[in-house]
């Protein structure tokens, strides 16, 4: 498999080819995942797959893609949702950390950031496929809160930047450069929780007692 192409195929065995390479890719990582393993979880042939995916990144950024895209879909459902905006939040929140943090959602990452500078278009395709689409449904929230008055901000923009950072604060990096291992969900729920805290202490517009 030689450089990333721009377009991928689809056909009939477009959907076998992408579960037999999201079940390897999930067990092995990108580095440890073959080609051989690929085909036999996918059930077809090497040719089948290079019809599809010429690149091994390309096959794998086609899973995270789809990987983001099914997690995105999970978080925006709850940031449509209407009621309480610390409940939404949290939810919000626990959702983006536990993809943050997978197996998958640092596997991707770490690809992401080793591989942008020689193919930009692998960091384009990720940031499109899950962050900038679930940051855009969070402004809307955010605006949101804003015109009912329960929020003030004056730059939503930098807002809905920095909420995803606070939910990631002390175990993304350390994660990600293999310092610790993976949080429990003890520790995810601590950190969600001081996140939202911080966030509406900021702008949350406070109602006279």
């Amino acid at each position: 498999m030689n450089a990333p192409q721009d377009v991928v195929k689809q056909g009939r065995k477009y959907a076998q080819v992408l579960e037999g390479a999201r079940e390897v890719f999930l067990r092995d990582g990108f580095e440890g995942a073959s080609v051989d393993d690929i085909v036999r979880a996918a059930g077809v042939s090497k040719a089948t797959l290079y019809s599809y995916f010429p690149d091994k990144r390309l096959l794998f950024m086609e899973v995270a893609k789809c990987e983001c895209a099914a997690q995105s879909k999970g978080a925006i459902a709850l940031v449509e949702t209407k009621g309480d905006l610390r409940e939404v939040l949290t939810l919000v929140a626990t959702r983006m950390c536990q993809f943050f943090l997978s197996d998958v959602g640092m596997q991707v990452y770490r690809i992401v950031v080793g591989e942008s500078q020689r193919f930009p278009e692998l960091g384009r395709e990720f940031h499109d496929a899950g962050p900038a689409y679930v940051r855009e449904k969070l402004r809307n929230l955010l605006r949101r809160g804003v015109e009912d008055g329960r929020l003030k901000i004056d730059d939503i923009d930098l807002a809905a930047d920095q909420f995803p950072e606070l939910c990631k604060a002390g175990l993304h990096m350390p994660i990600a450069i293999g310092l610790r291992d993976k949080p429990s969900d003890d520790e995810i729920d601590r950190v969600v929780a001081s996140a939202v805290d911080m966030f509406l202490n900021h702008y949350e517009v406070r109602k006279d007692p």
